[in-house]
């Protein structure tokens, strides 16, 4: 019997599923908003561990961040191009590692250790962007009700998952042809 914990959820989503357009989506406006953010700080021409305060749509930056949100962007358009499961745990990966950044950054904001040059709406806007590459990572692939013909549902329930076919494959066969 395969325990739902050892199941490879990855063997089982084929490259053209319809989930894979959430990821995919998902990975390029993420990565799309990243990367503006950081050639838009990088335009400024802001001192590379400047803490001076100086701000990108809204949000304080400097040259450090500027070339680290350029590369998780284009990470994400990686991401977007091959699509998949592999677009999808990219985006549940980078939506953690967005969140502990922003718990990280929140507690260095008044120390000397800020060479991010956070400031709170950094770190508010770390959190959502967290969120958001999560969700788009795990829709379809985590929840309680996924329908049957789920890839992933399939994997967690194989063999209610092989009667599903069978019964199926029986209904295919048992009708007339024409």
């Amino acid at each position: 019997m395969l325990h739902p914990v050892n199941a490879r959820l990855d063997e089982h989503l084929p490259a053209d599923h319809k989930l894979s357009k959430v990821y995919r989506v998902g990975a390029g406006l993420t990565g799309l908003l990243l990367v503006a953010f950081g050639i838009l700080g990088l335009v400024d021409r802001i001192g590379f561990f400047d803490t001076g305060g100086d701000t990108v749509l809204a949000l304080n930056t400097n040259g450090a961040l500027s070339v680290l949100s350029i590369c998780i962007g284009a990470l994400l358009f990686a991401g977007m191009v091959i699509g998949g499961t592999f677009a999808s745990t990219l985006n549940i990966v980078l939506g953690i590692a967005f969140i502990v950044s922003g718990f990280v950054n929140l507690a260095l904001l008044d120390t000397g250790l800020n060479f991010l040059a956070f400031h709170i709406q950094n770190v508010l806007f770390s959190f959502v962007v967290g969120v958001m590459l999560m969700w788009f990572g795990m829709y379809g692939r985590v929840g309680s009700a996924l329908p049957h013909d789920n890839p992933y549902w399939r994997a967690r329930h194989p063999e209610q998952a092989a009667r599903e076919t069978r019964i199926r494959e029986g209904f295919r066969s048992a009708r007339p042809t024409a």
